[in-house]
């Protein structure tokens, strides 16, 4: 597996902070900030689509 490269932290209203990643694999990555050795991954078009709907407003709850 190829080593992750994770962006700052996002952190919204509270609690939620969670960080984006992505490897030379293409793949893409998104942890809760400070469990970055447990993430969520997929492809990079999938997880650009979560993240756009989060920041429009459509799947905060998801997260």
């Amino acid at each position: 597996m190829s080593p992750i490269t994770w962006e700052d932290p996002f952190c919204s209203e509270g609690n939620s902070c969670f960080r984006l990643g992505t490897d030379l694999d293409g793949n893409a990555y998104i942890a809760v900030a400070g469990q970055e050795d447990h993430p969520l991954t997929d492809t990079l078009p999938s997880l650009r689509a979560l993240i756009l709907a989060i920041k429009a407003g459509a799947a905060d709850h998801l997260l």
